[in-house]
């Protein structure tokens, strides 16, 4: 009976990786705590033809968000922070921003912002930073490109720095970017821990939890675990089917060796058991990683009235809004399954996918390695097929 439940979701992965849209993906479900279904297929090295496991390592890029934020609410668990801190409080060089005008041209034409960014801001990328990566022809992207933020050799402090220089496209709480306001927030960390963003991963989440596989690198006794990474054949159409392979990105020699920043953005790699480990802790049924309140308090909207994720040249549900450790469903969109009301979820720029429905206690993890595959439609097929099976 399970068996049949899930065929549905199965075949259509399936689907994705003999139609070339995928290498190989693999995929767990949960109802409460307990995985109901896990599902492996394709290749870790279409090349080498090596077949995937449920063992192999992937790069999880802006999966790596969710436990940043989780230590950034564990902090606040501790009184060591609050979500309202300004953060000049912490990190002495943010304070005083200057803002864009609208419209500006240059980036020097600028106003002083009308408040500081606080950790809340940060959390739901309402700080005002930007990414540098996503609007291609702004005067923010072109400053962001100049300045070197995204230099993988400096460390989280040095980027913080830079950013330091940068005007901020909008006014705190005012709108929303993705950014590298997580990155922040890893530094956040390592400033009021006293610890590397690495240990304190180690020490409060990785270790308790049991992910074992879960780090900023990659040692030698792992290396053969870790998948190869692909990409489109046409990056401007996701739904044109062949694969590339892109083992160089982010940069030549990623994940090989111990690197200067620890990125709370987008650093980590991970295998499908570890990242199910990371979901079932903040769900209900046993010990969780973060108290009741803060889970309840994750999962609501944080983002000021008529704000939602925003991505260019994307569709946009304005009723997809941001919480505290990814992005809250207030209302299913043309492209949701009818029952995600109150998902929260998030993804990486690899293909890697999680989320969590608290209103109906369900989950769904997905892997893969296809490079700028979060927005792709097998997400949407995973989803549809998940929410069909558990829902």
């Amino acid at each position: 009976m399970l068996q049949t439940r899930f065929q549905p979701l199965h075949t259509a992965m399936q689907a994705q990786v003999d139609e070339g849209f995928l290498p190989g993906v693999s995929t767990a479900l949960l109802r409460g705590r307990e995985v109901v279904d896990r599902f492996v297929c394709g290749m870790a090295d279409m090349e080498a033809g090596v077949p995937l496991r449920e063992d192999h390592l992937f790069r999880v890029f802006s999966n790596t968000k969710l436990p940043t934020s989780c230590a950034v609410l564990l902090l606040v668990e501790d009184g060591k922070l609050t979500l309202d801190d300004p953060i000049e409080r912490h990190l002495p060089a943010l304070g005083n921003r200057q803002v864009l005008r609208p419209g500006a041209t240059r980036i020097d034409d600028v106003e002083p912002a009308r408040q500081s960014i606080t950790v809340r801001h940060l959390l739901t990328h309402t700080s005002g930073l930007s990414y540098g990566l996503f609007d291609p022809g702004t005067v923010a992207f072109q400053a962001y490109q100049a300045s070197g933020v995204h230099n993988p050799l400096q460390t989280q402090a040095q980027m913080v720095e830079k950013l330091a220089t940068l005007p901020l496209t909008f006014h705190p709480g005012e709108g929303w970017e993705y950014s590298l306001a997580t990155d922040v927030l890893g530094h956040l960390v390592e400033v009021v821990s006293g610890q590397s963003l690495g240990d304190f991963f180690a020490e409060r989440i990785f270790g308790p939890l049991g992910m074992v596989d879960t780090a900023f690198w990659v040692p030698e006794d792992k290396r053969a675990r870790l998948t190869a990474l692909y990409g489109g054949v046409d990056f401007m159409d996701p739904r044109k089917p062949g694969l590339q392979r892109m083992d160089q990105a982010p940069y030549p020699g990623a994940y090989m060796s111990a690197a200067p920043r620890q990125s709370g953005g987008g650093g980590l790699i991970s295998t499908l058991d570890d990242q199910v480990r990371l979901v079932q802790s903040l769900m209900p049924g046993g010990p969780t990683l973060l108290k009741p309140d803060t889970l309840a308090d994750m999962s609501r909207s944080h983002v000021a009235p008529g704000l939602c994720v925003k991505f260019p040249n994307m569709p946009t549900n304005p009723d997809r809004v941001y919480g505290l450790v990814g992005s809250v469903l207030q209302r299913p969109g043309q492209f949701d399954p009818a029952a995600s009301t109150d998902e929260v979820s998030w993804g990486g720029l690899a293909g890697t996918v999680w989320w969590i429905n608290p209103r109906l206690n369900i989950a769904g993890v997905l892997m893969t390695q296809r490079y700028f595959g979060f927005g792709n439609p097998y997400t949407f097929t995973f989803r549809h097929h998940a929410y069909n099976a558990l829902a």
